[in-house]
């Protein structure tokens, strides 16, 4: 959690994903360190200090998205990407900026469920143990109620004393248990994987129902799905390996163990507190000068006025209850290479007090990229092929002869950013990757010259590049 970073910390986790945008790292760590400052401030002051709204200005492919989603999942807080350009104002088709809280409610509680099942889960193992050695050893005929005395006779039966019955019963039911243990150990060392049983399962039939529509209809949608859901909740009987069954029954025994009511206000509670927006495309809503004449996009202003409220502070309605929308933080994102923050409304822009302009990558950060992160694009590929028992190394020349192509290619054709990198590695590693299907081992070396021999007509020829890299 984000308590157990102070902001130098918060940007030494970031470094470990993200090269450069040194600026960008310590104004979103001190925003997230912020927020457990005011949950910790005195209580008569926690409900008016509110988050500083972040507005990231850059090039495409400079990491903008990518800090805000690992700020996310370093204080694992509820996280949704949304893009401005995909909601409309009230009164048109499509989907309106509330929906925006109502996906991130979703995602909070599908978090806290999956946190409350790790904590059921071995009682919940337990009670599948038991349901799944229940079918394989069924419980015995209930004893009849008779009394001994008028259990029917015949040439030869011999009546026992109650005591002898009573102990035959005992040892029969010991003799059931100690086999039942035995059956306990082989379920668990795997041996009975293999068996199939039959087992009841719950099968959700219903299809997928959303309506798109102005004044709350599409929370009515929401709404009308679970309904039919429930309608539509039946079980079926299958046929599958015990292994299988294990898992499946587990997972049922976990959701009877879970406490939703709580699920749902811790859920409801951590959105309110410490629940992130990034919206990204935000230029894209900027209006343009247009000289006094109105244009075609009549909407864009109406998206910014309808973002006001729910940046500002709110209520919104979700079908888990009412979300309070003041203490989220909303980190909006844009490129602004056709218009300017200033084109935004002005309402708007009171509502990201701070903003950040993320530098465009250089041939030193691409070679940072290539090879610093702990998810940097060569160790993917060497984690594919190793797939295919092939070991590809990349020597550092090779490296900075990709690191310098992606550069020049960004400066001459689109800049667009890191992602450049990815087109590079394709085209470099194109052959590669086609020819190897695990037959055998081998090891392969990217030098330089590979580098410079496969993509030095490319680079050279501009209007190729431009469809190809």
């Amino acid at each position: 959690m984000s308590e157990e970073f102070t902001p130098r910390e918060i940007v030494a986790e970031l470094d470990k994903y993200i090269i450069g945008q040194t600026e960008a790292k310590r104004i979103v760590a001190i925003a997230l360190r912020n927020r457990w400052r005011r949950r910790n401030a005195p209580e008569e002051m926690r409900e008016e200090i509110m988050p500083s709204n972040i507005i990231m200005i850059g090039p495409t492919g400079v990491g903008k998205t990518e800090i805000a989603r690992r700020l996310a999942r370093l204080a694992e807080a509820p996280f949704i990407k949304v893009e401005a350009t995909k909601f409309t104002e009230v009164g048109y088709v499509g989907r309106d900026v509330d929906s925006m809280i109502r996906d991130l409610t979703d995602i909070a509680i599908n978090m806290v469920r999956e946190e409350h099942q790790v904590t059921v889960q071995e009682r919940a193992r337990d009670l599948a143990e038991e349901r799944i050695l229940d079918m394989l050893l069924p419980a015995p005929a209930s004893p009849s109620k008779t009394p001994a005395t008028e259990l029917i006779s015949g040439p030869g039966f011999v009546m026992k004393p109650p005591d002898e019955v009573e102990t035959e019963v005992d040892e029969a039911e010991a003799r059931r248990a100690r086999t039942r243990e035995k059956f306990r150990d082989k379920l668990r060392n795997g041996t009975l994987d293999d068996r199939e049983i039959e087992i009841e399962v719950f099968a959700d039939q219903t299809p997928m129902l959303q309506v798109f529509g102005p004044m709350g209809l599409e929370e009515m949608g929401m709404n009308l799905q679970d309904l039919f859901g429930n309608m539509n909740r039946r079980s079926k009987k299958r046929r599958v390996k015990v292994n299988e069954a294990l898992e499946l029954l587990t997972k049922e025994e976990a959701q009877k163990l879970i406490d939703m009511d709580k699920v749902t206000q811790e859920a409801l509670e951590r959105v309110q507190q410490s629940g992130i927006v990034f919206i990204d495309e935000i230029d894209k809503v900027a209006g343009r000068s247009t000289g006094g004449r109105g244009g075609p996009d009549v909407s864009r202003e109406g998206v910014q006025r309808d973002l006001l409220p729910i940046v500002e502070g709110s209520n919104v309605t979700t079908k888990y209850g009412m979300v309070k929308t003041d203490h989220i933080l909303f980190i909006a994102s844009g490129a602004f290479h056709a218009s300017k923050p200033s084109d935004l409304i002005p309402e708007m822009q009171g509502r990201f007090p701070i903003r950040v302009e993320l530098k465009s990558l250089n041939e030193d950060d691409f070679y940072k990229i290539l090879t610093q992160p702990k998810n940097a694009l060569l160790k993917q590929y060497q984690a594919l092929l190793k797939s295919e028992d092939v070991t590809i190394n990349f020597t550092d020349d090779a490296v900075r002869e990709i690191a310098r192509t992606a550069a020049q290619v960004n400066s001459e054709v689109e800049n667009i950013g890191a992602r450049r990198l990815h087109t590079i590695m394709t085209t470099l590693l194109e052959d590669i990757l086609f020819e190897a299907d695990g037959s055998g081992s081998a090891v392969i070396e990217v030098d330089a010259k590979m580098v410079v021999d496969t993509l030095h007509a490319i680079v050279a020829n501009r209007d190729l590049s431009q469809y190809i890299l």
